[in-house]
């Protein structure tokens, strides 16, 4: 069982949680997601909460393939008004701030987020281990290479699985040196991986559980999925909803999606799944 520390509220994973995604961008790849204006996102952030979200990741730089690079001062200006705007409307949300930037998540924490989601584990700023254990958050590392625009040149792996478990291994030994309590492993989904490795990762996704922390899925709407389907993002969220279902009987402790009220679903129905065994 893990428990995760949010600003001094302890959320128990022992029934997998929910990250409902609230991208403050113009270029996010699923449209569903955007929200720019104050009161679309408190709007977005108030049907996620109802819909049974425990977090609330927001993020104000598209990391999708081919995104535009967003300076920092820009990221700034798109993610504070959202996590001023959200805590005013609803003081007890946890608010996770999606960012590889440490002085964005810095400023993002005294605003008050709660938790920090790196897609690059500490890698694009060296400053942003030592920013999560001075703010003693929960602290969400994601595998990728090279940055969001580099990404998909680097997929070759010997091994997939194991070399993504050898990145962990050490960047968690790097998360604890610097004095992170809580940290949360994220595989990275459609970062630097092929849509055939993304299918052989998740197929092995129960051995992330052997990292002894818990596993963050993100594949909501992803090309992964609607790919494969031979559709679109907008026509994604059955085969998310099936993806899902796998990802929690493999061990998935928080899922991070566009659809909250749907994945919710899914962990109520694998819950009395377990309980009927």
């Amino acid at each position: 069982m893990y428990t995760l520390n949010c600003n001094g509220s302890l959320v128990n994973l022992s029934t997998p949680a929910i990250m409902g995604i609230v991208n403050v961008t113009t270029d996010s790849f699923y449209e569903g997601s955007r929200a720019t204006k104050a009161d679309d996102i408190v709007n977005k952030a108030s049907r996620m909460l109802e819909d049974g979200a425990t977090f609330l990741d927001v993020g104000g730089y598209s990391t999708r393939p081919g995104a535009e690079e967003v300076s920092e001062t820009e990221e700034l200006q798109r993610v504070l008004p959202a996590i001023e705007a959200i805590i005013k409307n609803f003081p007890k949300a946890i608010i996770s701030i999606d960012t590889f930037r440490a002085n964005v998540a810095q400023k993002a924490l005294e605003t008050g987020a709660a938790m920090v989601n790196d897609i690059s584990g500490g890698l694009l700023d060296p400053e942003m281990l030592s920013t999560v254990a001075r703010f003693q958050v929960p602290y969400i590392m994601m595998h990728m290479r090279g940055n969001p625009h580099t990404m998909m040149e680097n997929t070759t792996y010997e091994n997939i699985t194991t070399d993504i478990l050898h990145y962990f291994s050490e960047r968690l030994a790097a998360a604890r040196s610097a004095g992170i309590n809580d940290v949360i492993v994220d595989p990275g989904f459609g970062f630097s991986k092929t849509r055939e490795q993304n299918f052989e990762l998740f197929n092995h996704l129960e051995l992330f559980n052997a990292l002894q922390t818990p596993v963050l899925v993100g594949i909501s709407r992803k090309s992964m999925i609607y790919k494969t389907l031979q559709t679109s993002p907008e026509e994604a969220l059955n085969g998310t909803t099936a993806l899902h279902s796998i990802a929690l009987q493999k061990g998935a402790s928080i899922l991070r999606v566009h659809d909250v009220k749907e994945a919710v679903e899914c962990v109520t129905l694998y819950q009395n799944l377990k309980q009927g065994s």
